[in-house]
């Protein structure tokens, strides 16, 4: 890796002797991080999930979205394909696109009706030659080549990925052999379906939230739920994977029969004293209910692409989450969950209701949610003390266990050579 120019001179020190597994605090907490990692992260040679293919389905359909804090438009015009631009006026910088998504034949500005083609390319221009000769442009203006600034773009199983940088790597090598092929395990050969859309406003830095994604080790944990019901623990078969350059990752787990049928009576959670199982049951156990749909026993893959993408299977619960930085102490998530055109009326059936137990009003992400929060809370005040993260030791390697900081330690290693820290 290249090393890249430092965000500023008066950045505090961060050593690099700390590599992944010690992270300071003020990098969740300053305005000048936060300026920088717009330009050398969601601006610079980062692929970014914008949406999926399945909302742009016709001619004219598209998705207002974000890069970053830069918001961004996502069309697919009448020759089949797909194109992504600034959200922004070619004239004043107003919003072009008002609604979140919907059908156009082109985007004219509110503002002074200044016309863009679904491609970004600034075609119209209202009263460009005045009045009765009088008022008007100049007449050297050439409208060609005055749009928004324009993104590069990649599908890959229907996830639909932007870059700002024309010369960022091809998407396939940008993840990776092991990563890409996790994406097409869950989504491969199958058209999706949007079965419904969520987003949560959270009180925290993007990075806290990126961080619990790549988090193996606490999913079991936090999350009692997961415990009680026995869905994710961490001494059942699984292990993580880590992409070459840090940034992306695989956490999963499965069910091992030979060792179900073998549990032995003791709980290793009580054993270490914490908080591991819940008193609470669900009235209608039929929430919990799961069909055969992979090749495998996997029941939990969590799956991140660097910045901030993830993919979730969750026993049949599939959903994609993009991470949008607001600022140095709140983001959005902005969920969708998946289904597929094959599925039978009883398969929707458990996909929504898994979906609605586990995603943002549930009994994980809630919890997920509240914990960035205590982060941002508990170090208020301690932006010269660092974070600790050697579960696991202080490589970034692959392994097939889950009790482990690897991935988080991966995504800092990334993040301190894009940004040049």
């Amino acid at each position: 890796m290249d090393k890249l120019t430092p965000p500023g001179t008066d950045m505090p020190s961060w050593s690099k002797e700390d590599g992944g597994s010690r992270v300071p605090y003020w990098v969740f907490q300053r305005d000048d991080v936060l300026e920088a990692e717009s330009r050398k992260i969601f601006q610079g040679p980062t692929w970014n999930f914008l949406c999926v293919d399945a909302e742009l389905q016709s001619a004219g359909d598209f998705v207002a979205t974000y890069v970053g804090e830069t918001p961004v438009i996502v069309t697919r015009d009448a020759d089949g394909e797909l194109y992504a631009f600034e959200n922004r006026c070619s004239h004043r910088g107003s919003l072009l696109a008002l609604e979140d998504r919907g059908n156009v034949k082109d985007f004219t500005c509110v503002y002074h009706a200044w016309t863009h083609n679904l491609q970004g390319d600034l075609v119209g221009i209202a009263f460009k030659d005045g009045i009765g000769g009088r008022g008007g442009m100049s007449k050297d203006f050439c409208m060609e080549g005055r749009g928004p600034r324009k993104l590069r773009v990649s599908v890959v199983d229907g996830l639909v990925f932007g870059s700002f940088d024309e010369d960022v790597d091809d998407i396939e090598d940008y993840l990776g052999e092991a990563v890409l092929g996790r994406i097409r395990r869950v989504l491969g050969g199958r058209k999706m379906v949007v079965l419904g859309r969520f987003t949560q406003v959270l009180p925290n830095n993007w990075k806290l939230y990126v961080e619990n994604t790549k988090d193996s080790y606490h999913a079991s944990i936090l999350h009692t739920f997961f415990t009680t019901f026995e869905i994710n623990r961490l001494s059942q078969k699984g292990g993580i994977i880590v992409s070459e350059n840090g940034g992306c990752h695989v956490s999963y787990s499965e069910i091992d029969k030979v060792a179900e049928a073998e549990k032995p009576k003791k709980d290793i959670y009580s054993d270490q004293k914490i908080r591991s199982k819940s008193d609470l049951q669900l009235a209608d156990m039929s929430l919990l209910k799961s069909f055969k749909e992979f090749d495998d026993d996997i029941t939990l893959q969590i799956l991140s692409v660097f910045p901030g993408f993830v993919l979730q299977q969750i026993q049949n619960s599939i959903a994609v989450r993009q991470v949008v930085p607001k600022g140095t102490d709140s983001m959005h998530l902005n969920w969708t969950y998946l289904g597929f055109e094959d599925d039978t009326p009883e398969q929707r059936r458990a996909r929504l209701k898994l979906s609605n137990l586990i995603g943002p009003g549930g009994y994980v992400s809630m919890e997920d949610g509240c914990i960035g929060d205590f982060v941002r809370r508990g170090t208020k005040g301690a932006s010269e003390e660092q974070a600790v993260l050697e579960m696991g030791g202080r490589s970034i390697e692959s392994g097939d266990d889950r009790i482990t900081e690897a991935a988080i330690r991966g995504f800092w290693s990334e993040y301190r050579w894009r940004m040049g820290l």
